[in-house]
């Protein structure tokens, strides 16, 4: 059960850093459309729209890898804490 979460953490990390990358991609995109484009007043307004929207999902998912990273870095923590004990047992026992 343990293998099967950690690796399901990591796999959700991976998900995530990829969803940020195309997020922050299509921000710089956007940012770049706003700069050079000449837009009409509409078209500018709904670009500043979609970067805001598209910040607002790289907030998210920025809080939510980090919450990801937490869980993982205690996942390891506790594998190696188990791999002491088991050590640990295995040396006590052959005394």
């Amino acid at each position: 059960m343990y293998i099967s979460s950690a690796s399901n953490v990591k796999m959700r990390i991976d998900g995530l850093e990829e969803k940020l990358a195309h997020c922050r991609q299509s921000m710089e995109e956007v940012d770049l459309k706003l700069r050079r484009e000449k837009l009409s007043p509409e078209g500018r307004k709904s670009l500043e729209r979609e970067r805001n929207l598209l910040m607002t999902k790289a907030d998210n998912y920025e809080k939510e890898l980090s919450v990801l990273r937490k869980e993982n870095r205690k996942n390891a923590a506790l594998a190696v804490a188990m791999g002491l004990l088991i050590a640990l047992i295995y040396a006590c026992w052959m005394m």
